[in-house]
């Protein structure tokens, strides 16, 4: 029997964007309360004289590299897709003085998840891995990623 535990930290953040060459109402500029949930998996540490003794990963040490890989980028960002014509109109609201984030992706929930756990799963220490992320976009919809869809 072994002792891999999966523990989860959630994270809210604001974040606009416009999905270009969409047939629908999201082709043009929308926000969304974003929460995201972040599970990773590894054995508790089993030292005693560790002061992380028990946990798998310090809740704090997750918040941090979740933090500065994606909260601080997307919150309170708008979102294009470098590779098309709406990278003329990131350029004029950026002169305007708004937080653009250009990726070089359709900013949807499915390649923002993706993309959320590369960056993720390059920061965890060694021992522990990326086990899923839940990226809700709205109250009934979400996105979901699982290591184990991907190896």
């Amino acid at each position: 029997m072994g002792n891999n535990i999966r523990i989860t930290k959630k994270f809210d953040f604001e974040t606009a964007h416009a999905l270009y060459g969409y047939d629908g109402k999201c082709k043009n500029i929308h926000g969304h309360s974003y929460k995201l949930f972040v599970t990773v998996i590894g054995k508790p540490i089993t030292d005693k004289s560790n002061v992380k003794y028990g946990m798998v990963i310090d809740f704090g040490d997750l918040k941090k590299i979740v933090k500065e890989e994606i909260v601080n980028v997307f919150d309170h960002a708008t979102v294009f897709n470098k590779n098309t014509p709406h990278v003329e109109l990131a350029k004029d609201l950026e002169a305007l003085g708004h937080n653009i984030l250009l990726v070089d992706y359709q900013p949807t929930s499915e390649m923002m998840v993706l993309d959320f756990a590369k960056k993720i799963s390059k920061r965890l220490p060694k021992q522990i891995m990326l086990h899923s992320l839940k990226l809700q976009e709205t109250e009934t919809a979400f996105a979901e990623w699982f290591a184990y869809d991907n190896n």
